[in-house]
């Protein structure tokens, strides 16, 4: 059976997506991935998204997300894609031993925020460690914050949390930044801010919420330790692209290039979300990419059919 439209992926993007499509009779296929519900199931309170003025949990917006889409006839397989064709239409997925088809394909499979790997990082996250500023900056009015990274990516978080935090620590393994010279200039003459060079975070402590950071000078081996309320890891994303590689034109980072709306280089195949945004990346701007890729989808099928 060749379906209308397979979307890969689930998030915002992928979930509002479906919701378009399948109220547009298109009768989606959503192959959602183990990792549901994009980055927002590590979240624990979402303030910034319209429509919830008292908040509501990552997992729950999801959810609630989810149920939108079935309501109006989203078919959901939890699991992964392993292997795509687009050289020809129909175009070609395959899960789990079993290949779909579609005439039309929506790809919203988000990317992954990359972590430093050390202990207490994971347990913590989402209570006190973070890998978005403008998610969860607001919870850290007149707290002491650190950043770890040495990029642009860094330089703005930090900057940003200057509206809420009492101070700013950006720890960072080397003794100079990669960042911009104009970025690292605002960071380095932010009153708020203050650097520690040449270190490594060993360990993020706390019980339930983040206390303090174990450090290490990578010269001299000497431990420390830093009190802060919070950490924003903050050393870039990784689009989660591979099993497109050779199918679609990435850019350098791997990120999908759209052509100027959300269709992708083969026609028929269309993108949305953090996988083709790096500017971005919120749950709002992932919902309005599905949006136009569900319409932008309904168009072409019009066009070709």
């Amino acid at each position: 059976m060749v379906e209308k439209v397979l979307i890969i992926g689930s998030g915002p993007a992928g979930l509002t997506a479906a919701v378009y499509a399948a109220r547009a009779d298109l009768a989606p296929v959503m192959i959602e991935g183990f990792d549901r519900g994009g980055q927002l199931m590590l979240t624990t309170d979402v303030e910034n998204y319209p429509g919830f003025p008292d908040g509501i949990m990552g997992p729950e917006l999801m959810e609630q997300f989810r149920k939108q889409a079935e309501r109006f006839g989203t078919r959901i397989v939890t699991s992964d894609v392993t292997r795509v064709d687009f050289s020809e239409r129909p175009f070609r997925a395959w899960v789990d031993g079993s290949e779909y088809q579609a005439e039309a394909v929506i790809i919203s499979t988000g990317a992954s925020a990359r972590w430093l790997g050390v202990p207490g990082e994971a347990a913590l996250r989402g209570f006190g460690v973070s890998a978005c500023a403008t998610c969860d900056g607001f919870f850290f009015r007149d707290r002491r914050i650190a950043v770890a990274g040495g990029g642009d990516s860094a330089m703005e978080e930090a900057l940003f949390l200057t509206k809420f935090a009492s101070r700013v620590t950006i720890i960072h393994r080397r003794d100079e930044f990669r960042a911009s010279k104009i970025m690292t200039h605002r960071a380095l003459e932010h009153p708020k801010i203050d650097v520690i060079w040449n270190t490594v975070i060993d360990e993020v402590v706390g019980d339930g919420s983040v206390t303090s950071l174990r450090l290490r000078d990578v010269l001299t081996g000497e431990t420390s330790d830093l009190a802060v309320d919070g950490l924003f890891v903050a050393i870039g994303h990784t689009p989660n692209t591979d099993i497109f590689k050779g199918q679609l034109e990435l850019d350098d980072a791997g990120y999908i290039l759209a052509n100027g709306n959300t269709m992708t280089s083969v026609e028929g195949v269309f993108a949305a979300g953090d996988v083709v945004d790096k500017v971005y990346r919120q749950a709002i701007t992932a919902a309005g990419m599905g949006c136009s890729a569900a319409i932008d989808a309904e168009r072409w099928l019009e066009n070709h059919h």
